[in-house]
Parts: C-alpha cells; structure tokens; sequence
C-alpha cells in the first residue's frame, strides 16, 4: 500500500489528554500488554506491543485530527520497545507496517463506533490479521474477526469455553476470573494452545516461587524420612545387641 507522504510530518501530537474510559479499562489494557510481552519475548520475537496511543497512516487523517489510538494493538518482527522507544506508531517510520492484532475496549460510549466504523478501518485500510472487541464490565461481549483470502473480516467462532482464537499470535482470548493488581474481578486474559493462562511476569514469579517452596518441603520431608529409617535402623541394631549379649554372643 502506497503511503501518502511524500514530506512524512514530525512532532505530531500523542497524546489527547483523555484518559480510558475507566479504571477497569486501563488495568485490561495494561494486563493484555504485559502478557502478550512476556509471552513473546519468551520465544525470542520481534514485535511491538502498544495501547492507547495514536497510530498514523495518513496525511488527511493528520490533517482531519482524526487520532485513532487502539487499546492494544501488535506489530510482529519490528524492533521492539528496547530497540527503539516510540511516541506513536506511524506506519511511514515503520516500512508502512499496520498492527497484525488490535483489541478494542468497548463501553457503552464506543462500542457502536468499535463494531462498524473502527472495523470498517481496520478491516480495509490496516487489513489487520485479527480484531477483537470486548466491554471489561460483560463477559459475554467478546467477539472478533480475523481477514479471509480475500481480505474480508469472517466472524470469530468461540469454543465451548466462549474463548476465541486469535491466529496471529497462536493464542486464545478468553475471560478469567481472578486477582490483578490488588483488584479481583473478571479479566480479558490469554491463553495458550492447551489452555493454560498466559501468566504476568509476577505471576510467573509467583509460580516459580511456590514450586521452589514445595521442592524445598518435599527435599525437607525426604531428609526427615531419611533420619528417621536411620533413627529405626540403629534401634533395631541396639535390640539385637542387646539381645545378643544377653545370649553371650559379641556384636560387632
């Protein structure tokens, strides 16, 4: 796709001041990012990963401030955020690369426009692999598209758990019951291919934690049966000393 720029604009605006719609939705943002982060890093990718920042692809859209900022939004084998930090994403820095997955946050403000018109965008000027939408305050509103041969959104089937597949990244995306952030509730969360949740780096900790807290309680119990066979074994030998000197026999 050609882009438009034959002088590429600088200093554009990142920020708008608003900020997400509320709390709950920034902590699912922030939870969607870190995840897919610590996921992907783990197989060595390159990639970008980015929320609630504006993305750029035109100079009308630049002219219009028509300002398009995903809630989460990833680019495949580009440098990442160590290699390079980034106020914004604008596809001609970027080698015209548009996002391969975008999650919108819907509410009850934005979920008409995230459904058509945002869709409609991403669907035929980004050809965006896979979109997905979902309102962190109903469970049962996830839904998603991801691009046909011909370049047209076909509707995501949910599977038996009514998590969706999302192709791109080999991971499903599914709600989750739990504790983020000192905050319980129900999460936008991924999954791997066998169902297992997509742990945060704290989570991973925790993991690693308890599993080194119960090889220390196994090796303790080990030890302590351990002493106790030899703590038997030397009682029976004192009996059977005992008993041998009591027949006048030497035990060596």
């Amino acid at each position: 796709m050609d882009i438009e720029f034959p002088t590429p604009p600088t200093n554009l605006p990142y920020d708008d001041g608003e900020p997400l719609e509320t709390p709950k939705h920034r902590v699912t943002m922030n939870v969607l990012i870190r995840a897919c982060e610590c996921y992907l890093s783990q197989q060595n990718r390159d990639f970008y990963c980015g929320g609630n920042m504006f993305l750029y692809y035109s100079q009308a859209q630049v002219k219009n401030q028509d300002f398009r900022g995903p809630d989460f939004f990833l680019v495949l084998d580009v440098e990442g955020e160590n290699q390079r930090e980034r106020k914004y994403w604008a596809t001609w820095e970027e080698g015209g690369r548009y996002p391969d997955v975008i999650i919108e946050l819907m509410s009850e403000s934005t979920a008409q426009v995230d459904i058509t018109t945002k869709k409609s965008l991403y669907e035929g000027t980004f050809r965006t692999k896979d979109y997905l939408v979902y309102d962190p305050y109903d469970r049962s509103s996830l839904q998603g598209w991801s691009l046909d041969s011909s370049l047209t959104y076909q509707p995501l089937e949910p599977s038996d758990r009514g998590w969706l597949w999302c192709e791109t990244l080999g991971l499903w995306l599914g709600t989750w019951e739990g504790e983020v952030q000192a905050q319980s509730g129900v999460w936008l969360r991924f999954y791997d291919t066998e169902g297992n949740l997509v742990l945060l780096p704290e989570e991973a900790e925790r993991v690693e934690r308890e599993k080194e807290s119960q090889r220390a309680e196994q090796e303790s119990q080990r030890a302590e049966q351990e002493s106790q066979r030899a703590q038997s074994l030397e009682a029976e030998n004192d009996r059977l000393r005992a008993l041998l000197q009591q027949q006048g026999i030497e035990f060596k």
